[in-house]
């Protein structure tokens, strides 16, 4: 298994146009002229947000002719996952104290 730099992968989905590209590679595979036509901002700016999800391990790129082509490098995410493993707890017991909450309502 990779080491990933837990820093870096959360500096990397700190940012809501790196998480949008993420949504959208979770759907499928994109280049980078694809990703670039679903957001109002430049090709240059789209390609810093990718180089960032590339060098945080959250995104993989491989190249066909003259494309680059990326995808989704889940791996990553299971890092983010096992960090909020220990959060978890506190959810459920918020979940489980509202829904005693909106059943105990009139």
């Amino acid at each position: 298994m990779v080491n990933y730099d837990r820093e870096a992968l959360f500096d990397a989905l700190a940012d809501g146009v790196r998480r949008r590209i993420l949504d959208a590679l979770a759907e499928r595979e994109c280049s980078a002229g694809e990703i670039a036509h679903g957001f109002d901002i430049s090709q240059p700016a789209v390609s810093r947000h990718l180089r960032k999800l590339r060098e945080a391990g959250l995104v993989q790129r491989r190249t066909e002719a003259q494309w680059r082509i990326y995808r989704l490098n889940p791996d990553a995410l299971r890092v983010v996952d096992r960090w909020m493993e220990k959060y978890r707890v506190f959810w459920a017991a918020r979940m489980h104290d509202l829904k005693r909450y909106v059943e105990e309502s009139p």
